[in-house]
């Protein structure tokens, strides 16, 4: 059985392989299956690439009533940046105290990532949660003072303070708290392991728990959290990967235009 439709025969890691398949496909990725969501009336595999993958080619195996076929891609080492940024010495060589709550938050956030629950929220296109120019892309190194702490896991969009932030499509608040790194966070779950974030707000202005539609204001931008300056940081975290948020979006909304 063939795929009806895919994106490249390669991905940049960072990426998302998207695969549409039948309504009765089953996908698997090694041993995990991945969550068909639904397009329209298409039903589609999305299947993120981690950033820190070592693999040189991804396989997946299309699994019907009477066939099973595997599809690969070749994955290529995307050629991602440095940036350099001054803080405060504190939110490079936090303390003892410090490093118990960020490894608390961490905890709490991945095993948020790793829930895929079977309602898809969303029916529409998705949008930005403000058009803005880019400041800093998704997958470039982060040097704070001169060390490196980590990738950058999201797109980060200039925006003065109090600057309203809209959520990118339908879903359910699971995070909307202060955060170390993060500052003021709010997190959408989506659905079929699908969320959206949306960090350094000045201020929260939904709670967890609450549902809310695509375009409404969730937040003020802000400097909160590991930052030298306003602005919003986004993330799209699929299956507990954060992937190039603006390459989702452009791919997933492409079927809305066919």
């Amino acid at each position: 059985m063939m795929p009806l439709f895919l994106f490249a025969v390669s991905i940049e890691n960072g990426g998302v392989y998207v695969l549409e398949v039948k309504k009765d496909s089953i996908v698997k990725l090694g041993k995990k299956s991945i969550p068909l969501m639904k397009v329209k009336k298409r039903y589609v595999a999305f299947i993120p690439i981690d950033y820190k993958t070592k693999s040189k080619k991804i396989c997946v195996n299309i699994i019907n009533l009477n066939s099973k076929r595997e599809v690969c891609v070749d994955v290529k080492k995307a050629n991602y940046k440095k940036e350099y940024i001054k803080v405060h010495n504190s939110k490079v060589y936090p303390t003892k105290k410090v490093l118990d709550r960020i490894y608390k938050e961490y905890k709490e956030a991945k095993k948020i990532y790793k829930t895929v629950t079977k309602k898809q929220y969303w029916n529409e296109p998705f949008i930005l949660p403000l058009h803005s120019k880019i400041t800093s892309a998704y997958g470039n190194a982060r040097m704070f003072n001169h060390t490196l702490k980590s990738f950058h896991t999201g797109t980060d969009f200039r925006a003065r303070m109090k600057t309203p932030i809209k959520a990118i499509n339908n879903g359910v608040v699971v995070i909307a708290k202060d955060r170390y790194y993060a500052g003021g966070s709010v997190v959408i779950n989506h659905g079929k392991g699908l969320y959206s974030c949306y960090y350094h707000l000045s201020k929260i202005l939904v709670k967890k728990g609450q549902k809310v539609k695509r375009g409404k204001i969730v937040g003020l931008s802000g400097k909160s959290g590991r930052v030298n300056g306003p602005h919003l940081h986004f993330t799209i975290e699929l299956y507990n990967h954060a992937i190039n948020p603006l390459e989702f979006i452009r791919k997933i909304n492409s079927f809305f235009k066919h």
